[in-house]
């Protein structure tokens, strides 16, 4: 079973819900849901000590995923985990709905590697590119 993470910010809460569940109706495997963390940083209860817990979360589920799917816009963390992703060789579906990355004054060098996909278009358009170049190994038990 291909595993996967998606990063991004809690702006973008919504539609990393939405991918997570198309990827996990079509038999990926989700490593680590960082959103149920939403309504404790909505009420600012955080501790130190939470915050490097959920960064070991969300750094044990990049190094268990065999993907990672990244929704710009993204913040800090968005970009650290793109970071981690990428040294440590994993592919990368990276999606710009506005096509920022494709403009000089605001991509990244890191978007430009061979290993990271640019995805554009709808959600579903990401789903299906997923799909496409990493289908599920069916097996009938």
């Amino acid at each position: 079973m291909e595993k996967f993470y998606v990063a991004s910010s809690f702006r973008n809460v919504d539609a990393v819900n939405y991918v997570t569940k198309q990827l996990v109706n079509k038999g990926y495997v989700h490593t680590y849901d960082w959103t149920k963390n939403a309504k404790a940083r909505e009420e600012k209860t955080f501790t130190f000590e939470d915050l490097k817990e959920i960064g070991q979360n969300e750094k044990n589920a990049i190094i268990e995923s065999d993907f990672i799917v990244v929704l710009l816009p993204g913040g800090k963390g968005t970009h650290i985990e793109l970071g981690i992703a990428l040294g440590l060789g994993k592919k990368i579906f990276l999606y710009s709905p506005d096509g920022a990355i494709d403009h000089l004054e605001t991509t990244s060098t890191f978007y430009h590697l061979p290993e990271v996909e640019k995805c554009y278009g709808t959600l579903d358009e990401l789903v299906g590119k997923v799909i496409s170049q990493l289908p599920i190994n069916q097996k009938v038990l």
